[in-house]
């Protein structure tokens, strides 16, 4: 494994070192998260974060045997209950 070093500026500012940004394909205006661990914070690019979820979500769906489909129609079935109940609004298309 790699170690690399990067000094902690004035303001909390870290300069992610070149070999790192290519590894992890960051270019400027990229979003990375910090990852808490046991041994400490992993830095990753939030595209690593939002997969893991989106996989985290379809193996759950998966146990309870439900389709993506069903997952989608129950969430705009509870979306538009909300607007009615909290907003008194219609989803669009109904009257």
């Amino acid at each position: 494994m790699n170690t690399v070093v990067s000094r902690v500026q004035e303001r909390g500012q870290v300069t992610i070192p070149q070999e790192v940004r290519n590894k992890l394909n960051l270019k400027k205006g990229d979003l990375v998260t910090f990852v808490e661990t046991e041994r400490g914070f992993v830095v990753q690019p939030v595209e690593v974060v939002i997969h893991a979820a989106l996989d985290a979500i379809g193996e759950g769906l998966r146990d309870k045997s439900v389709t993506l489909d069903q997952w989608i129609e129950n969430g705009r079935r509870v979306r538009g209950e909300l607007l009615k109940e909290k907003y008194g609004l219609a989803e669009p298309g109904e009257d």
